[in-house]
Parts: structure tokens; C-alpha cells; sequence
């Protein structure tokens, strides 16, 4: 077995959680020293992982905050598309496209938008929504002469994502951008929580990347000038504070998983949250500094279709 991104070998690395917290598993990741990448051993879950768990059908606590907070940082990849070259009315496919959000958002800039997402759940909210979201995988899907696809948070999903990047090129025009977002397994924040890191999400998250690794895996799959971004709203300061919580002892990602109502919280992860609350500015100031030393987070990364 080799590294997905540059394959390079893999060696043994760390045990992670479960990402579900009713989950006892632990899981065996490996790690590549010539990119740092990792991948989680072991087969993939089944269709249900997505259907279940912090996937399940239902309202998180705070929807109205929480749905306010995902509209705010819904325009942030739109502008690093946009910045990339994408122009006026341009034809975008949301690769993963979940409930809708970044389809809506394309479609109120005035592009072309439309979206594929196998999970059933997600996808009857966008199209009650009104969205063109269609029932369909990356494998099961043919388009032609795209102007951008934006893949935010796929990849880490994918046991072959070279495989994916390369039928997604042959979607693009000449010179179409792709938009990546994707953890990152070098960041300060995933170094700080250790094992505990949010975004491990074992056994659902298949592939750890880092820049590195994702740079290499997109010139693998004929893609160029690719630009990397270090400070991604909807992840980041969230996901430092968590990991400072978790570092202190509070049980991983509890605050995500109370909201998503999938989780319960000890005597002493209440008395964490409650002496975590202040903390939040720290947070975010901590992860501006890691962007800043391009350790965030999570990653986003613009590349272009080679001629």
C-alpha cells in the first residue's frame, strides 16, 4: 500500500477514535514521510456512515445561529473561486453538495450552478429547497465543458481521490478550475488535540492530507498553479478552539457533537465548555497565527485544468 497523494510508502503512525462518539473502535492510521500525509487502514465504512450519527436526519441544537454562521462563510469559497479567474455566469458543479448551501450561494452570484450528492438525506433538503442536486456519485457522473468544480471536503473521503481528480478533469474546459478544501494533518490545531483531532472523523475520513500532499496528488492528476489558503472561516477558529479543549481534557469534538444532538457530556466536559467559553478569542487570534504560518486548520486550494 502507498501514499494516495504521492505514492510514497506508508508506515505505522498513531490509533485514532472513532468520529462517532457511541463508536468504541479505535482505528490504525499510516503515515507517508515524503509528503506526511495519512491514510485510515481498514476497509471503508458502508453508505449507512452517511445516513447515521452525526449524519442522521433531524435539526441540530441552535439551527436558526447554526444555519445563520453556514450562510455567513458560505461566500468565502465563492470569493477564492472568483479570485482564481472564474467569471460571470460561469457553469460550477458541486461535487458533494450536501444540502444545497454552496449551490445556492453560486446561484445568488449570478453563476450556473448545480450539485451531485449520493446521501439521500442532504439531498431531499436541497431539493426542497428548490437546487439542482442530483442523486449521483463522482463514478456515476458524466459532465462535459465545465467552467469549475468545487470538491469541499470530498477528497478525505475518497480511498482513490487521484482517481477522482483525474474523472473530474475530464468534466472541465480547457483551463476550468477545481476548488479542494480539505483538513489539513499538519496543522497547529490537529498537532495540539493529537488523536483527538476533530477532523481524523475515522473510519469516514479515508486519506489525512497535507499541502504537500495535496499539491502533488493535483499535479498528479494534470492539474497546475495551484493556491493555497490557510484560514478557512467555516472550520478553523472552531476547530482550534476544540482542539485546546480537547488538549485540556474534554472528550473530542464535544461541542460539534452536542450540536448535532449525538453526543452527552460528562460533569467535567460541562466544567471544560463552561472554562472554554472564554477562550474563544484566544482561538481564533491562535488559528489567524497558524494561517499565518500556513498550519491551518483546514486548507482550500484553487487548481487549474492543465491545457
Amino acid at each position: 500500500m502507498t501514499c494516495p497523494a504521492c505514492a510514497g510508502p506508508l508506515a505505522a503512525w498513531i490509533s485514532v477514535p472513532s468520529g462517532e462518539p457511541a463508536d468504541p473502535r479505535r482505528f490504525e492510521l499510516l503515515r507517508c514521510p515524503d509528503c506526511g500525509s495519512a491514510v485510515t487502514a481498514g476497509d471503508p465504512p458502508g453508505p449507512e456512515a452517511y445516513e447515521q450519527g452525526v449524519y442522521r436526519s433531524g435539526q441540530p441544537r441552535a439551527a436558526a445561529l447554526v444555519g445563520a454562521l453556514q450562510r455567513a462563510v458560505a461566500a468565502q469559497p465563492i470569493r477564492l473561486l472568483e479570485r482564481g479567474g472564474l467569471a460571470p455566469g460561469a457553469r460550477v458543479l458541486d461535487a458533494g453538495a450536501g444540502g444545497g448551501r454552496l449551490v445556492a450561494a453560486l446561484a445568488a452570484r449570478g453563476h450556473d450552478a448545480y450539485g451531485i450528492e449520493p446521501s439521500a438525506r442532504s439531498r431531499e433538503r436541497a431539493v426542497a429547497a428548490g437546487l439542482d442536486v442530483r442523486a449521483e456519485t463522482l463514478g456515476e457522473h458524466a459532465a462535459r465543458d465545465l467552467d469549475a468544480v468545487v470538491m469541499w471536503h470530498v477528497l478525505e473521503h475518497l480511498d482513490d481521490p487521484l482517481g477522482a481528480l483525474e474523472r473530474v478533469r475530464g468534466w472541465l474546459k480547457p483551463g476550468g478550475l477545481v476548488l479542494l478544501g480539505v483538513p489539513n494533518r499538519e496543522s497547529v490545531q490537529a498537532r495540539m488535540a493529537g488523536p483527538g483531532w476533530l477532523h481524523f472523523d475515522a473510519p469516514r475520513h479515508r486519506v489525512h492530507l497535507t499541502p504537500r500532499g495535496l499539491e502533488a496528488l493535483a499535479h498528479s492528476a494534470g492539474f497546475e498553479r495551484p493556491a493555497t489558503h490557510h484560514m478557512i472561516w467555516e472550520h478553523n477558529p472552531a476547530g482550534m478552539w476544540m482542539a485546546i479543549l480537547t488538549r485540556m481534557g474534554m472528550a473530542p469534538g464535544l461541542p460539534f457533537h452536542l450540536l448535532k444532538r449525538n453526543a452527552r457530556a460528562r460533569p467535567v466536559d460541562v466544567a471544560l465548555l463552561a472554562a472554554g467559553v472564554p477562550l474563544a478569542p484566544l482561538a481564533v487570534a491562535a488559528e489567524a497565527i497558524a494561517a499565518a504560518a500556513r498550519r491551518g486548520g483546514t486548507v482550500a486550494m484553487t487548481i487549474r485544468r492543465a491545457s
